[in-house]
């Protein structure tokens, strides 16, 4: 049944709002880290367990959660991860020792997995039209582009009068409000995929995905040769492998592989895996770079990054009217053409600020990216049956997820190795501090700040210059696999159709090719 125009537009804003949560306290999480570390004193460790046990739960448990929302239905299971994310950040703001957080955080990922499939499958079904639909994925998209640059503001400004716990605690009203606007407005779904949850995929899924993550994080960390990080990556193979083993032979299953048949499934699903490869590694680096090399506080290197949501929420808006004139591929190739030009245009940027240049920059890599996202993300949802959508959905974040990874690892190490091999440490500095110099710009600042002033500032305009052109050479191998994936988008979404109508396959089936013949 077709939701009513206020109720469609109204369920988008619902799993906007639902999806800008998440994003807002992830990033949030970064600037509060050194105050509740001042407080519950973690060890290394568990700073490190704090840092990347929401993502760890967030990312093995997707595949999962959208199943189940296919099965139970996604309104519910929205409203019930809604509920637990609130009593989850409630938990985490007066977590009383870093074991407590620890677990918080793990179950913060734990809703945080069921938020943002159904949040799409329900968008899926309250848009059935083709270009309605691919504009409120844009929108989508760009909101959670947003909750990411909002992360900064919103942590800054709370940290300056209240406590660690309130970057957390002011999630608990909104989730609230989610789950009760929801129960009234949400439509549940009447076609759900009928079986229960097979287990043993659901267990063999979860093993893969943490095991691969967990590798590639490790890896970022130059600890793959480690025992436990080889541990890892077997385990993770040997999962996921069980999982798409598995997969084939139920008649139920978690994720129905046939779905990557069709050419605009996993072509998009690439896309959006090697799409965000090039794009989220950049977040970290240019945190660091408005931070420790031109010495902007937290609160304005959030309000720096504004612009670049604003731009990707353009992008996600042009996106539609673009595909009826050009065609799905090539507006994938079109955005990511554009961001392969502003990711070499951010090069020009030094140690000096230059904000206006960043602009420039900024404006064709958000715009084209969003462009981008929104086209394969609407490909995803409308290429496999409504009653597959959770499942969809999981599978695209989860590529998401880790593409992300992928991205920090690779492209961090690029930038730490460039780093390392510019760096140039005067004489008159100790060996103990010649190791701190050499490891990254931050330890460099730190151990800078122990000198006299005339090595002090040799050691800082060093690294900071080492770090600009770490950050230059990761930016241009960003650009050169943009313009890569732009081909492949281009070649691999080729024979996808303007308009791929509800429920209507992403590919001609063997009988049509027979007839055309």
């Amino acid at each position: 049944m077709t939701s009513s125009p206020a109720r469609k537009w109204a369920t988008l804003a619902i799993c906007c709002l639902a999806a800008l949560v998440p994003g807002v306290d992830l990033t949030a999480l970064n600037l509060a880290i050194p105050h509740l570390v001042a407080d519950l004193h973690p060890s290394a460790t568990q700073i490190l367990w704090i840092a990347d046990m929401y993502g760890f739960a967030l990312a093995g448990l997707l595949v999962t959660m959208g199943g189940i929302g296919d099965r139970i239905g996604h309104k519910r299971l929205l409203l019930i991860g809604g509920a637990t994310f609130a009593a989850a950040s409630a938990l985490t703001a007066y977590s009383g020792s870093a074991a407590v957080l620890i677990g918080a955080r793990a179950l913060l990922g734990v809703a945080g997995a069921t938020i943002m499939p159904s949040a799409l499958s329900l968008i899926r079904r309250a848009f059935p039209d083709s270009k309605e639909r691919t504009m409120a994925v844009g929108i989508f998209s760009g909101v959670g582009a947003l909750g990411v640059g909002l992360g900064p503001i919103v942590g800054g400004l709370l940290l300056e009068h209240f406590w660690w716990g309130s970057v957390f605690l002011i999630n608990v009203p909104v989730m609230a409000l989610i789950c009760l606007i929801g129960w009234f407005v949400l439509t549940e779904s009447h076609n759900r995929t009928r079986g229960r949850i097979d287990l043993v995929s659901a267990g063999l899924s979860i093993l893969g995905l943490l095991g691969i993550v967990y590798t590639i994080k490790e890896a970022a960390l130059g600890e793959i040769g480690e025992p436990r990080v080889l541990t890892a990556a077997a385990l993770g193979v040997l999962g996921l492998a069980g999982f798409l083993f598995r997969q084939r032979r139920l008649a139920q299953p978690l994720i129905d592989i046939r779905l990557f048949r069709r050419a605009a499934f996993a072509g998009s699903i690439g896309t959006n895996l090697f799409a965000m490869f090039a794009l989220v590694a950049q977040s970290l680096i240019f945190s660091q770079y408005f931070q420790q090399v031109l010495g902007w506080s937290p609160l304005k290197s959030g309000l720096a990054g504004l612009p670049g949501a604003a731009f990707a929420m353009a992008g996600g808006a042009v996106a539609a009217p673009l595909i009826g004139a050009l065609g799905r591929a090539r507006v994938v190739g079109m955005g990511l053409g554009l961001a392969a030009v502003g990711f070499g245009l951010y090069t020009f940027c030094g140690t000096d600020s230059n904000y206006p240049l960043m602009l420039v920059a900024m404006f064709p890599s958000a715009l084209g990216v969003g462009m981008a996202l929104t086209v394969t993300g609407d490909t995803i949802l409308a290429s496999v049956p409504r009653d597959r959508s959770g499942a969809a959905s999981a599978i695209s974040e989860t590529a998401t997820e880790l593409g992300g990874a992928l991205g920090m690892a690779i492209l961090g190490s690029v930038l730490n190795a460039t780093y390392r091999g510019h760096v140039r440490v005067p004489a008159g500095v100790s060996t103990d501090a010649r190791g701190d110099v050499r490891d990254s710009l931050g330890a460099a600042l730190e151990r800078a700040a122990t000198l006299p002033a005339r090595l002090a500032g040799s050691v800082t305009g060093s690294a900071r210059q080492a770090f600009v052109d770490g950050m230059h050479v990761a930016l241009l191998c960003s650009a050169g696999f943009a313009a890569l994936v732009a081909v492949a988008g281009l070649v691999s979404l080729r024979s996808v159709p303007k308009v791929i109508g509800d429920d209507e396959p992403a590919e001609p089936t063997p009988a049509q090719q027979l007839i055309a013949q």
